[in-house]
C-alpha cells in the first residue's frame, strides 16, 4: 500500500511542476500560428516570486531578435508584494530569451517574410525552470477571424446533435 500512495504522490508532484502559470489566448485569436518554440527566460528573483504567484500578464508582448539575441518586449510582471522599493523590479523591462543559435537564426530568416511576428504563447514550469513557449504568426484578417468563428460554432451544433442522440 506504501507504494501506491508515493507513486500518487509523484504524479501529484510530477503535475505541480509541470502546471501553466499565464496564457496569451487572445494570440490564437489574433494571430495564424505557423511554429512554435519552447525558451528559457532570464529573470531576478522577485519577477521568479511574482510569476509564482500568478502576477503577470503576456497580452500586449512581442520578441524582436537584436544583435543575435530574442528579447522579449512588454510583457508586464507585477512587482513583488512583500520586497521593498529599491530590491524590486522594473515590471516592463526588457528580458532576454535562452534559445540555440540555431533556433533564433532559424526564426530571423522565417521572420524576413511579410507579415510575420512572434508572440508569447504561454508560461509555463519544466521542473523548477521557467519556461515561455512564443509563436511565429501572422496575423488574421477579419473574415479569417469569422470564418473560424463560425466553424465553431458548426462544430458546437454538431456535437450537441451526437449527444442528443
Amino acid at each position: 500500500m506504501a507504494k501506491t500512495k508515493n507513486k500518487k504522490l509523484t504524479q501529484s508532484a510530477r503535475a505541480a511542476a509541470n502546471r501553466r502559470l499565464a496564457e496569451n489566448r487572445l494570440a490564437r485569436h489574433q494571430y495564424e500560428i505557423l511554429e512554435t518554440l519552447e525558451t528559457g527566460i532570464e529573470l531576478v528573483g522577485t519577477e521568479v516570486k511574482s510569476i509564482r504567484a500568478g502576477n503577470i500578464n503576456l497580452r500586449d508582448g512581442f520578441c524582436l531578435i537584436r544583435k543575435g539575441e530574442l528579447l522579449l518586449h512588454n510583457v508586464h510582471i507585477s512587482p513583488h508584494s512583500q520586497a521593498g522599493k529599491y530590491f524590486n523590479h522594473d515590471p516592463l523591462r526588457v528580458r532576454k530569451l535562452l534559445a540555440h543559435r540555431r533556433e533564433i537564426d532559424k526564426l530571423r530568416g522565417l521572420l524576413d517574410k511579410k507579415g510575420l511576428t512572434l508572440i508569447p504563447l504561454s508560461l509555463h514550469l519544466k521542473g523548477s525552470w521557467i519556461k515561455l513557449n512564443i509563436g511565429l504568426g501572422r496575423g488574421k484578417k477579419l473574415h479569417d477571424k469569422r470564418q473560424e468563428e463560425k466553424q465553431k460554432q458548426v462544430d458546437r451544433e454538431v456535437k450537441s446533435a451526437l449527444a442528443r442522440f
